[in-house]
């Protein structure tokens, strides 16, 4: 069974819907590539998707351990390079609203690097991640 469904609307625009959910993701070609920008670009997604994995697998090992994780923010930045275009890195910046103690934060920064998007992008892809409690 498909994952998602995606829709050309034109002008460089798309539309995925999740075919489980119904949940759509609208996606625009960004200012630099001829686009509007009014939306998450599709090199977005990917560093964005990258912040979301690593928040939950910490969240999933969260709960096991009795940590609570909720208000925890990341801030993403795609950095991009040409010839070919394609995303050369990607940093993140997680800050905290936890107490976890320091033995719970090793655990849990850990399994964040092994999310499944981690291990899928290119090992090309510069991966900058900041853990701030």
């Amino acid at each position: 069974m498909a994952t998602s469904k995606v829709t050309y609307l034109g002008d460089l625009r798309t539309s995925s819907a999740h075919l489980q959910s119904g949940a759509e993701i609208v996606s625009d070609a960004p200012l630099d590539n001829n686009g509007k920008g009014e939306a998450f670009s599709p090199t977005d997604t990917v560093a964005n998707a990258l912040a979301s994995c690593m928040l939950t697998i910490m969240g999933i090992k969260a709960r096991d351990m009795g940590v609570a994780l909720e208000g925890t923010t990341a801030e993403v930045h795609k950095i991009m390079a040409a010839e070919p275009r394609r995303i050369s890195g990607i940093k993140i910046v997680f800050s905290f609203k936890s107490d976890a103690d320091e033995k719970s934060r090793t655990i849990l920064e850990r399994a964040a690097m092994t999310c499944p998007v981690f291990y899928s992008l290119h090992p090309d892809i510069e991966k900058d991640i900041t853990f701030n409690w």
